[in-house]
């Protein structure tokens, strides 16, 4: 039985849309694997929105490898990848990781917490073969309310500092509900920047632009970085990718899926000031649990493809109006996150 059903028109989109855009070689620079029987029990409050947990209880390396056989069938594609935040479970999850690494050949991020000292990071992350460090808003101290954490609350700085040492890569998915354009965010980029300089800094999801409304003044403020690169993953917001490519270039912008949730069926839009996930009657449960879902007629939902598809649409569609060449597409797709995958390597195992 096939992971998840292609239908006619989701290869309808691949091949009259998105097969001769593609380059040929891709890298995904930002998706995840884990196993939901590494979890013993549910963990509590999240902190984050619920929806993505409804698209795939796991992520096996097998069932990343397949989701790429399927989606992309005639495209070489490879991953940067890490765990899934689940407190109380990390070890286990970074274990996996490992694992998957070695197995698949694919690169992979530690997913750190911030009770971790310095000492066993660097330890964690040479045993392990990692590149760098991912985290999560909600491994950030209990205590804090959601919209009041910082980044330096899941990455403190003493940890950044190893990794400045290091030259390791990390993903930083920000918080706050402000997203991009939140002061606190942008002036906390600026500083962790400034402070480690050799840190290969992510800056996932376009900081959470997914509306037009979370850009602000934001790419202006963070033009005193000029070596940030920026990930695209679960983002359909063709203002914040034109945005972002006007402001820092393609050479600063990188593929990214944050598979599985891409393997959702959903056409997003946007509604004063937040986006809303158009999904298929039935397909996600019950749609009041999550504000960011709407269910529409089953007419409707014969023509909502793959999130994926949205996405790279999106990404299509910028790339056509800001004329980018297919030597610019093989940098966002492929050269970018190989150069810095390559960097990291050799900054940290010579």
């Amino acid at each position: 039985m096939a992971l998840f059903e292609v239908t006619d028109h989701d290869r309808q989109i691949y091949e009259q849309e998105l097969r001769d855009f593609l380059p040929r070689k891709i890298i995904d620079i930002h998706t995840h694997v884990w196993l939901e029987s590494l979890i013993k029990k549910k963990s509590g409050e999240f902190r984050a929105v619920t929806w993505p947990t409804l698209v795939a209880s796991d992520n096996s390396i097998e069932d990343l490898q397949e989701t790429y056989r399927l989606m992309f069938p005639d495209k070489e594609v490879s991953a940067l990848f890490f765990g899934s935040s689940k407190p109380g479970y990390m070890d286990a999850i970074n274990d996996y990781t490992a694992q998957c690494s070695k197995k698949s050949g694919f690169p992979a991020l530690y997913y750190s917490t911030p009770d971790e000292s310095p000492e066993r990071l660097e330890q964690k992350i040479r045993a392990g073969g990692f590149l760098g460090l991912k985290s999560f808003l909600n491994l950030a101290p209990s205590y804090i309310p959601e919209n009041e954490i910082r980044i330096f609350d899941f990455f403190p700085k003493n940890q950044l500092k190893k990794m400045d040492e290091m030259g390791a890569i990390v993903m930083l998915h920000i918080p706050r509900s402000g997203r991009l354009k939140d002061p606190v965010n942008l002036h906390q980029i600026v500083e962790l920047k400034r402070e480690f300089p050799r840190v290969g800094l992510i800056v996932a999801h376009i900081g959470r632009a997914y509306c037009q409304s979370d850009i602000g003044d934001a790419f202006t403020f963070l033009a005193q970085c000029p070596d940030l690169m920026f990930d695209f993953s679960a983002n359909c917001c063709d203002d914040a990718m034109e945005a972002l490519l006007r402001a820092a270039g393609p050479k600063h912008v990188m593929f990214g899926s944050d598979l599985p949730i891409l393997r959702m069926r959903t056409r997003r839009i946007t509604e004063n000031g937040t986006y809303i996930n158009l999904v298929p009657p039935g397909l996600y449960g019950d749609p009041k649990q999550d504000p960011h879902l709407r269910e529409v007629s089953p007419e409707e939902a014969e023509k909502i493809t793959f999130f994926m598809y949205e996405e790279l649409l999106a990404f299509k569609r910028v790339a056509r109006k800001l004329s980018l060449s297919a030597a610019d597409l093989e940098d966002v797709f492929y050269n970018n996150a190989a150069a810095m995958l390559d960097q990291a390597r050799r900054n940290i195992y010579g």
